[in-house]
């Protein structure tokens, strides 16, 4: 049985999750959903002001599959690092470094969950830093097994078996 993961567009503290898939899953999207934003600014009178919200930190996904209970990349997940790979060779992204976030669903035991996401995030970095020479100081591994799923009313969905991509610095 094949097991998905998912590397979801988050953008932390918004209220809809954008799932990039099949043809959605171009270099220019993932740039777009990987380069950060200017802070908003609101103008009263002659008053500059900043948004007191801190801008949320910009994400990217696509699909990447791995065999049920396996951090080994599959021939499809490869293919789609690809295009991650192309995307942070880009020069709008050459400046920062991304934190490489595994995530599990809660099948299994918390701790297994939480190795093995932590596998599968290593296994990504280590995918992007030999196949593209992705300098592998701009990558960080974190496992964060079955703790922060994005389907809360279907726990085994896919979009829960995922890695996500957050720019970290700028």
């Amino acid at each position: 049985m094949m097991a998905s993961l998912l590397l979801a567009a988050l953008c932390a503290g918004a209220q809809a999750q954008q799932i990039f898939s099949g043809e959605d899953i171009t270099e220019e999207k993932l740039i777009q959903a990987l380069t950060p934003g200017q802070p908003g600014v609101r103008t009263r009178s002659i008053q500059v002001q900043r948004d007191e919200k801190p801008a949320a930190k910009p994400a990217a996904s696509l699909l990447i599959t791995f065999v049920t209970n396996s951090a080994e990349l599959t021939p499809d997940a490869q293919a789609k690092l690809d295009v991650v790979g192309r995307a942070l060779k880009a020069d709008r992204l050459a400046g920062f470094s991304f934190s490489v976030e595994g995530h599990a669903d809660p099948r299994g035991l918390h701790e297994h969950n939480l190795r093995l996401s932590q596998l599968r995030a290593e296994n990504v970095v280590d995918y992007l830093a030999t196949r593209h020479g992705i300098e592998r100081d701009r990558l960080k591994p974190v496992g964060k097994g079955d703790a922060e799923p994005v389907n809360t009313t279907q726990p085994a969905a896919p979009e829960n078996r995922r890695v996500t991509i957050v720019t970290i610095r700028e």
